[in-house]
């Protein structure tokens, strides 16, 4: 007969199941994120033979991890393809400027620090208490268009992930009466350089787990980190709330961004609307996209959506 095991025994059984347990997470995680990164590079063609991809490091979780991947697929892509770090110092008080020239040179990753104090340009312009992304965005953006000239950048790199595209619908939607995002790869403004934003398809969730796994040295942003009351903070608890409370409607919303018909909205420009008439042809694209809407529910006394359509299609009632 076998003796009983020790407590000791018992906790160590445990704890080496608990290893193995996250471990597993662990690398079923990394496998997920490799795998989105590679598929959005792939949909919508980011990068391609020969191409110097300048991958824009901030200090934070997204850009950390989106370097960490881009490294590991570089080893994998069927094409030959070179990677250049890039920081700007914007000379925000406490910033710790040894941090990330020492993780990059540990990595062996050829890198460029570019000082600039947009910071006090920014306190200079942008009264106490106002939002100042707007400007800082536009300052960092004009300098870092100018170091993928200066660099030989083919690509410039942001690590906006997925929730960041979609909270910049609503915000965009909210408060400035559009609909656009952040698309996952467009040309900039003076027409000269492709940016791309290879972590389009990944949620942040899984950036921040990463981040701890690859226990990476977060930087703190001091400039807009301490600004409690942006509108993107008030979106991101809104759709915090919204995937607590409806698992999955954050992942079909994000779905929606790529299968847009201009035809069922209102902007003349995508469709012309103006010169639209009746052609005595069945049309698919026509009223009938309307048929087999998710939302299609009943209840006590109350007839379906489907139910209706299929009375309104025996019947050609108008």
């Amino acid at each position: 007969m076998n003796a009983p095991a020790r407590p000791e025994e018992t906790r160590a059984a445990l704890t080496a199941r608990h290893a193995d347990k996250a471990a597993f997470e662990n690398n079923k995680l990394g496998k997920r994120l490799h795998r989105l990164v590679g598929q959005a590079i792939v949909d919508f063609n980011m990068i391609g033979e020969g191409d110097r991809v300048m991958v824009c490091m901030s200090g934070g979780k997204d850009s950390y991890a989106m370097l960490d991947i881009l490294l590991t697929l570089r080893q994998r892509a069927p094409v030959s393809f070179e990677i250049i770090a890039v920081n700007l110092d914007q000379k925000q008080p406490n910033f710790p400027a040894e941090i990330l020239p020492d993780y990059l040179s540990k990595l062996g990753v050829p890198f460029h620090i570019e000082e600039q104090d947009t910071y006090s340009i920014v306190k200079r312009l942008i009264p106490e208490g106002k939002t100042t992304c707007s400007l800082c965005s536009r300052l960092r953006r004009g300098i870092l268009y100018r170091l993928a000239d200066d660099l030989g950048a083919t690509r410039i790199a942001l690590g906006h992930h997925r929730d960041d595209i979609l909270e910049t619908v609503f915000l965009n939607m909210f408060y400035g009466g559009i609909l656009k995002g952040m698309p996952p790869k467009l040309m900039s403004d003076d027409g000269k350089h492709i940016v791309i934003r290879p972590l389009a398809y990944v949620a942040e969730e899984d950036l921040a787990r990463w981040a701890a796994i690859k226990q990476f040295p977060i930087i703190p942003c001091d400039l807009c980190g301490s600004q409690q009351n942006l509108k993107r903070n008030e979106v991101k608890a809104m759709m915090r709330d919204w995937d607590k409370r409806f698992p999955g409607r954050i992942d079909s919303m994000f779905r929606a961004l790529s299968h847009v018909v201009p035809s069922h909205l209102m902007d003349p420009a995508l469709h012309a609307f103006a010169g639209l008439e009746a052609t005595g042809q069945p049309d698919p694209a026509g009223d009938i996209a309307f048929d087999d809407e998710p939302c299609a529910t009943t209840g006590p006394g109350v007839e379906g959506v489907a139910d209706i359509v299929q009375v309104v299609r025996l019947h050609k009632v108008s």
